[in-house]
């Protein structure tokens, strides 16, 4: 099997399913390929390239409309086209999710705990912080106490402020003194890590076929590299963003997280240069094509050089 020929089976299996979520498959392609190169394009250029993932102009019109809504993006109009950048609250969940699925797995644990405390925090607002916290990996030891073991602090900090929380709950660190296997057991209760595990497993069955055909025939066209890396993103994204990102320490032995994350660092380095230069083609805006990639597009999974 070529690189062509399994990429294109990709694709058709992804144009295949009944359901095809325009808005995720837009959020991957803003993500990983327009913010890092200004965060602005034109809707004309994004239409047309969502048409090869069998997504037609009135699905991604709407889902667009969608995205601004819900305050992801901002709209520009000049003459007669429209122009979508990010917002400021677009950007800075964008850079969280990019630390997520570009980083790599955390190795290394000093056996500390974080802990945040909601008992400050009354009704609507507790369910946002509850959310927040999910979202950034922490599980619910119980309704109003939520733990992670190595937090981007950073990013806690960066959300308690889009809450208006930062002076409300009460953030503590501890260890584990003893009963590990107790720990353990809270570890499996408060984080579903077999259903992320399988999902993982699927994803390096998915797209194991790509990268042993680049070994194969490492000659992929710009167009057929800017689908693959938008389907790999995608498909990686829904699951890490599911993962807790927990150290190794506490994962089973054959955690296929592990797999995947090396699966997706090698096809992307393989084919994120032609993306590119596809981008460069066929993505415009208000200025002409997108500008360069940034310098920390540079330091995606590692070092991409």
């Amino acid at each position: 099997m070529t690189i062509e020929s399994a990429s294109q089976s990709l694709v058709a299996e992804f144009r295949s399913r009944r359901t095809l979520r325009t808005g995720s498959l837009i959020t991957t392609i803003f993500g990983d390929s327009i913010a890092p190169r200004g965060g602005t394009v034109w809707l004309g250029s994004l239409i047309a390239v969502m048409q090869d993932f069998g997504i037609g102009e009135r699905l991604v019109r709407t889902s667009v409309f969608r995205l601004v809504q819900d305050g992801w993006l901002g709209a520009k109009q000049i003459g007669r086209r429209s122009y979508y950048s990010l917002t400021d609250e677009g950007r800075e969940r964008f850079e969280h999710a990019t630390h997520k699925i570009y980083g790599e797995p955390v190795s290394n644990w000093d056996d500390t705990w974080t802990t945040v405390l909601l008992t400050n925090v009354e009704g609507a607002t507790k369910d946002s912080v509850r959310k927040e916290l999910g979202w950034l990996g922490f599980g619910a030891l119980s309704t109003t106490v939520f733990a992670h073991p190595s937090p981007d602090m950073a990013d806690v900090d960066s959300a308690l402020r889009r809450l208006g929380l930062e002076d409300d709950l009460v953030i503590m660190s501890g260890r584990t003194i003893r009963n590990e296997s107790a720990m353990r057991r809270l570890v499996q209760d408060s984080w579903n890590l077999a259903d992320i595990d399988e999902r993982y497993a699927s994803f390096v069955k998915r797209f194991r076929p790509l990268i042993a055909a680049y070994g194969k025939d490492a000659n992929v066209s710009p167009k057929t590299a800017f689908l693959v890396r938008t389907l790999l993103i995608q498909e990686y994204r829904k699951v890490l963003l599911r993962d807790p990102q927990l150290p190794a320490a506490l994962l089973p032995a054959d955690w296929h997280g592990n797999a995947a994350y090396q699966l997706c660092r090698n096809l992307y380095l393989a084919i994120y240069a032609q993306a590119d230069a596809y981008l460069s083609e066929t993505m415009e805006t208000a200025d002409g094509p997108l500008p360069p990639p940034s310098g920390s597009f540079m330091q995606r999974f590692g070092g991409l050089q």
